[in-house]
């Protein structure tokens, strides 16, 4: 038996996955976490186009501008991906799910246009931006869902989800939000999917549902805790969750700072730059956890996209990679955590 990841277009061989971006959104529409800004002075930037008199007040106020959270242009996300391809990569998640705009269709013609590999998330994003239909299902009706869309693929598309994710959650999670992760847990027994968990925005949340998810049986080897790199700023806490068996995604590569205050519950949280990052995958390597480490860019915006000056989807093999290279990383390492994990996570269809 040969053992395929699952794409929008069928399924590939894991031989032929290579470079994999597991944490991206291809088209997204963000208008439930667009925040209109709190200041007088900036509330005429909320629903200014994205352009050159927007592009350095979005540095700091990515989410505060519906034009730059509703990335519709489908055309837009074909040239972005075609750099992708030309750095090298060849596979990518579109972990974009009901709440945040999926489009299983648009996917597929990217897919087709760029040669990309695309596999496409299934899942809930978190209680606000969910409609009532999905806020009122039971954890059974979730799961059906979730396995309908992996088996079956998404309403009448044909096109099948390849990951159950990103699981959305907020801090504390609400209790919609844990039926679906629940349900994540029991659709994984069920179909062999990998899951990808976005905790909510305070150093707990990861810990939280991890202990759910692992009271409702699910396999924590192939369980993706996003954000790590915007979550677990102490390495104690990183080791900690290394130590669960879980894999830890480092997907926010390109941007650093700090979160916008109003998204997260502790009293701050930094967010380190890209060689920050390097030191502390390797730190993690060097404690043996290698094989949980995974990266990605979590593009979302607008304007982290190449054409609007952001870093875009080929950042990572075009500018991370040589720089993990010369602070030490091997050849070997950085193929684990680009070509092999991300392999191991998204191949579960078994074919003779």
């Amino acid at each position: 038996m040969m053992t395929k990841a699952q794409t929008v277009l069928g399924t590939v061989d894991g031989a032929e996955l290579g470079f994999t971006l597991p944490h991206e959104h291809l088209v997204f529409d963000g208008s439930a976490i667009f925040a209109e800004p709190s200041a007088a002075s900036d509330k005429h930037m909320a629903h200014s186009p994205v352009g050159w008199k927007t592009l350095s007040w979005l540095r700091y106020h990515p989410y505060e501008n519906l034009d730059n959270v509703r990335m519709l242009d489908e055309q837009e996300a074909a040239c972005e991906l075609l750099l992708y391809r030309k750095a090298g990569g060849v596979t990518l998640a579109d972990v974009t799910i009901p709440g945040i705009g999926r489009d299983p269709s648009a996917l597929a013609r990217l897919s087709r246009e760029t040669g990309v590999n695309i596999v496409m998330g299934t899942g809930l994003y978190t209680e606000p931006s969910l409609t009532q239909e999905y806020r009122d299902m039971s954890v059974d009706d979730i799961v059906a869902f979730f396995v309908r869309d992996v088996r079956e693929g998404v309403g009448d598309t044909g096109i099948h989800a390849g990951i159950i994710g990103e699981i959305g959650c907020n801090w504390p999670a609400t209790e919609v939000e844990l039926r679906s992760v629940r349900a994540a847990a029991i659709a994984q027994q069920e179909t062999g999917a990998c899951i990808s968990v976005h905790p909510g925005r305070n150093r707990e949340a990861p810990f939280h549902l991890a202990d759910t998810l692992r009271k409702a049986g699910a396999d924590l080897t192939k369980v993706i805790f996003c954000h790590t790199d915007a979550r677990l700023r102490d390495p104690v806490d990183r080791l900690r969750l290394a130590e669960t068996g879980c894999v830890l995604e480092y997907d926010l590569w390109g941007w650093e700072g700090h979160f916008p205050s109003y998204w997260t519950s502790d009293d701050y949280m930094d967010i380190p730059n890209d060689t920050d990052r390097i030191y502390e995958v390797m730190a993690l390597a060097e404690r043996g956890h290698i094989e949980q480490i995974i990266m990605s860019h979590d593009i979302c915006v607008r304007s982290r996209r190449v054409c609007w000056g952001g870093w875009g989807y080929a950042h990572i093999p075009t500018y991370v990679v040589p720089m993990m290279r010369k602070r030490g990383l091997s050849d070997a390492q950085i193929r684990q955590i680009t070509v092999e994990t991300p392999r191991r996570l998204l191949c579960f269809v078994q074919e003779a």
